[in-house]
């Protein structure tokens, strides 16, 4: 059985935009200010690990803003529906023909590792057209601020679904970023970076990943059969 957890921001689709402007307005709701969030890279990060870096210059640490994380996914989420109609998220095409393809297959079971929250992840989902039901498991941004924690939840989640182990050569994390990469080697799984997102494609060769497509329509018969 492999195991094939997928990213969503600039593996999966492209939002555009919205993920920013629900995060302006949550964390004006619940914190009362947005910190440097204009300037802010997002790639690669956890919800939770945003707002760490976001707020630590007001003095909240790490377990505070885990405390509230329920709290801010909640008001996150209804944020980004009350906006939705001013956005479109855009799927890749090549990813969803990938989906496609893996739906069928009794070998293969498909999770999300994700820096979003699970209620904005089948939000941006659902925007670009995708079933969030497809995914079997997730580990989402706002279960810790450390992405490789992600990865490793997704596993036991994956394990315990199944009631068997997945040995981690079985698990294949895709991602466009660097620190998607580094996830994957947390838990010794097989790293795919994809270009298609927000890395350059410079960045993504230095982080060493076992393979580096152009885009997803590449993934079967050079990563998979």
């Amino acid at each position: 059985m492999k195991l094939i957890l997928f990213d969503i921001d600039g593996t999966l689709l492209l939002s555009h935009g919205i993920g920013r402007e629900a995060k302006r307005r949550a964390m004006l709701e619940r914190f009362g200010t947005v910190g440097a969030l204009d300037a802010h890279i997002f790639g690669g990060k956890t919800d939770w690990g945003i707002l760490a870096d976001l707020l630590a210059p007001y003095g909240y640490s790490i377990a505070e803003i885990g405390a509230a994380m329920p709290e801010y996914e909640a008001a996150l989420a209804q944020h980004m529906n009350a906006i939705r109609s001013r956005y479109q998220a855009e799927a890749f095409p090549q990813a969803r023909a990938l989906l496609q393809e893996l739906r069928g297959r009794a070998d293969t079971l498909i999770g999300l590792v994700t820096g979003n929250t699970a209620k904005t992840a089948a939000i941006k989902l659902e925007m670009a057209g995708y079933a969030p039901d497809d995914f079997a498991i997730g580990a989402f941004g706002s279960e810790s601020a450390f992405r490789a924690d992600l990865t490793r939840l997704a596993r036991e989640r994956a394990c315990a679904r199944l009631g068997a182990d997945i040995a981690a050569g079985d698990v294949i994390v895709i991602g466009d970023t660097a620190a998607d990469v580094a996830a994957a080697r947390a838990i010794e799984a097989v790293a795919v970076a994809v270009s298609s997102g927000y890395e350059t494609r410079e960045r993504l060769l230095e982080s060493q990943p076992d393979f580096l497509l152009n885009d997803l329509g590449e993934f079967l018969g050079t990563v998979m059969d």
